[in-house]
């Protein structure tokens, strides 16, 4: 049998969340029985879900799952990890990219790690500065590395489709741990991070 994906979703929860999903759009004034509607609460309530799976997995687990002793000491970069988001104020989404380094201290741990824990965080009612500070200070505290270093790149809908309607808008996070206080280590890891390999 060829490989198959799998989505589970828990039955009470979904049939809650779609009762509440059809009570808000008819309070919004839309028909719920229309054939382009009759689907959407459950379509609704299963797509919440799976944009707040974070909440029942565990980050630093995931780290420990792939820890290995080596004396690597130098600069590790995963750059360009695109995340998706809810903002916790309005319930719209944001996106962008991290980049993340960390400078191993007797461990390394699989690089999809890294990617895989920004998705654990990202995956649940957020801000972005919060976001930024779990990612890094999940890997400091796990990894327990040299240094760590998180930047966040990302574009608000609630900034963009309401409020101020800012269309060309990003925010930019960061967080640094142990060596990337050091302004040299810091400024390599910019540079590295902005740069394009060729």
């Amino acid at each position: 049998m060829p490989y198959q994906k799998f989505e589970e979703y828990n039955i009470k929860v979904t049939d809650d969340v779609k009762q509440r999903y059809k009570k808000i759009i008819e309070d919004l004034g839309e028909d719920t029985n229309r054939d382009g509607l009759l689907k959407t609460p459950e379509r609704a309530s299963k797509a919440m879900q799976f944009l707040t799976q974070g909440y029942s997995q565990d980050a630093a687990d995931v780290l420990k799952s792939a820890m290995f002793k080596e004396s690597y000491n130098e600069m590790v970069i995963v750059k360009d990890i695109e995340l998706y988001s809810l903002c916790e104020h309005h319930i719209l989404p944001f996106f962008g990219k991290a980049h993340i380094a960390y400078i191993p201290n007797g461990h390394i741990v699989g690089l999809s790690k890294i990617p895989r824990i920004v998705d654990i965080f990202s995956r649940r009612l957020q801000v972005q500065e919060r976001l930024t500070e779990q990612i890094l200070n999940c890997i400091n505290d796990t990894l327990k590395p040299e240094g760590v270093a998180v930047v966040i790149e990302a574009s608000h809908m609630c900034m963009m489709m309401r409020g101020v309607q800012k269309q060309n808008s990003t925010t930019t996070t960061s967080g640094f741990r142990g060596a990337f206080k050091n302004i040299e280590t810091r400024t390599e890891f910019l540079k590295l991070i902005s740069e394009k390999l060729s």
